[in-house]
């Protein structure tokens, strides 16, 4: 039997969404939204070539104008937007394919260059260093949310959330992993706030299991997933505090019945000690539902990974971008082209 077997079986991820195999195209900011951020017809062919992979992860997509961190990120929140969404969603269905719409603000990762706005994050810590692609700007101080921003910006991830079923998505992935809003919630090193939003695992968590449950309430739970990272490497700095924050954080997810949850991390063989070893080991110790593994994963690695049940579902990054075939030459036994860095300047 070849090795790679396992990634071809089907995925029921629920009663509403089956997956025809364990390989997921993971998100990948490419940069390449129109005007108005709306997404383009090259970008419909793009996901529309990948759409033999079980599920498709859309790149992070900007859920209101000042959540924008990179340039010509598309967004969701314009009846523009959500038209140049729905070609994108018809090739890939044409296709057989499904697709989740990753929800994204970047927080104190924004720049008024975007959207003439002052960046706002939990708490006024700001982010030393250049904004990517563009490094003439540097990161600004962002301005600490009040209760009330907090509550407009729980609405407005449901909004986008709607949005994103009405563009043809199969469900929505909330992106609070690496470093950007939710997950600076989630950490002591970008939260210091006092308020019901601050310093204990309860109240620190509330921000991010407020967004999962007004998007679920939207949209449905069995198609919402939630990204995480445990481990603080990106974007901010590690504090083992931390670890009771997601401790907690996960036990309230497992009583929530999502599609998935999925870590946010680019090099699964990075280990923290306070999370006892690897992110990914410390989400399956402590999550009962589907998990996606991601980090580097090769064809072997991945499917390494579903025999042994240390994850469901196999997230597949930058090779995607190289093989647009990249499930069929899998399948087949043949080689991969070697992604450099070159390629992200081309949708191919």
């Amino acid at each position: 039997m070849p090795t790679n077997t396992a990634l071809f079986e089907p995925c029921l991820l629920n009663s509403t969404l089956t997956l025809s195999n364990r390989i997921v195209m993971a998100p990948l900011t490419r940069c390449m939204a129109g005007p108005g951020l709306v997404p383009t017809r090259q970008m419909a062919d793009y996901y529309g070539r990948r759409a033999e992979a079980g599920l498709i992860i859309s790149e992070a997509t900007v859920i209101r104008a000042d959540g924008q961190g990179y340039p010509d990120t598309p967004g969701i929140y314009s009846q523009a937007q959500i038209e140049g969404w729905k070609t994108v969603t018809e090739q890939v269905h044409q296709k057989g394919g499904k697709i989740f719409l990753q929800l994204w603000h970047v927080g104190r990762l924004a720049h008024s260059h975007f959207s003439d706005r002052q960046p706002v994050a939990p708490s006024a810590v700001a982010f030393e260093g250049s904004v990517p692609r563009m490094r003439d700007l540097t990161y600004e101080l962002p301005r600490a949310l009040s209760a009330a921003e907090i509550e407009q910006l729980v609405a407005d991830y449901a909004q986008a959330a709607e949005n994103a079923i009405t563009a043809g998505f199969d469900g929505v992935e909330i992106h609070g992993a690496n470093g950007y809003l939710i997950d600076q919630f989630l950490h002591h090193d970008t939260n210091h706030r006092t308020d019901d939003y601050g310093q204990t695992p309860e109240n620190m968590s509330r921000f991010a299991l407020q967004v999962i449950d007004a998007v679920a309430e939207r949209v449905g739970a069995d198609r919402t997933g939630i990204r995480l990272t445990p481990g603080a490497y990106t974007h901010m700095q590690a504090d083992a505090r931390d670890r009771a924050v997601f401790d907690y954080l996960l036990e309230e997810l497992n009583r929530k019945e999502l599609a998935y949850l999925h870590l946010g991390i680019f090099d699964d063989s990075l280990t923290f000690d306070f999370l006892d070893g690897r992110a990914s080991e410390y989400l399956r110790r402590h999550y009962r539902g589907t998990l996606i593994g991601v980090g580097g994963l090769t064809p072997a690695a991945a499917a390494e990974g579903l025999v042994q049940n240390r994850f469901d579902l196999a997230a597949i990054g930058r090779p995607f971008i190289a093989n647009p075939d990249y499930v069929s030459r899998v399948k087949q036994a043949e080689p991969l082209v070697e992604y450099h860095q070159d390629m992200l300047t081309e949708l191919v």
